[in-house]
């Protein structure tokens, strides 16, 4: 089991777009295996490469009852319904706000493989594919805020004593938040 640490706020690869997976190879298979590994360790729903300080269009989710990684995703939104809700950022630990997110969401990319695949979701898994999708384009889910919002978190996360353990236990990021652990 690898676990690497998480890059936090303030990291600069986090809010650079990630280059492309050219290479389904032992590397991306290594890559794979140690998100899903941190993601575990962290009790969290998603986890991006950048996330890890790795430049590479990559993340792995876990909502309880669906698992997985996307290789090079890409977005498509069905209709416009939306949804208001507690958003956190494994990368903001222990920090969650309200964030508007579409209601429904087809990703389409690719497995470790190399293998096309797609996957619909709803709800909080929809919410889970954007944020991460977010983070391989180099935008934080604090982007998406109205800037109310935004500016109210930003001054909750410029007051966060990261060098001591988060004060929440149980993370929106996990299956135990969202009903699904």
């Amino acid at each position: 089991m690898t676990v690497l640490p998480v890059r936090l706020f303030g990291d600069p690869v986090l809010t650079q777009p990630a280059a492309p997976v050219t290479d389904f190879d032992r590397e991306l298979h290594k890559l794979v295996k140690d998100l899903h590994d941190t993601l575990e360790s962290q009790r969290g729903a998603g986890l991006a490469a950048p996330q890890l300080g790795i430049s590479r269009r990559v993340f792995v989710f876990d909502m309880g009852d669906t698992r997985g990684h996307l290789v090079n995703p890409t977005l498509r939104f069905p209709d416009e319904e939306e949804q208001d809700g507690p958003e956190g950022c494994l990368s903001m630990p222990g920090l969650y706000f309200d964030t508007k997110r579409r209601l429904n969401v087809v990703a389409k990319g690719y497995t470790m493989h190399g293998d096309p695949l797609q996957i619909v979701g709803a709800g909080e898994l929809a919410r889970c594919l954007q944020h991460e999708t977010d983070h391989l384009d180099g935008v934080l889910f604090i982007d998406r805020m109205d800037s109310r919002r935004r500016r109210a978190a930003l001054r909750e996360i410029l007051a966060a004593d990261w060098n001591s353990p988060p004060t929440v236990k149980v993370s929106p990021h996990s299956g135990a938040f969202w009903g699904q652990r």
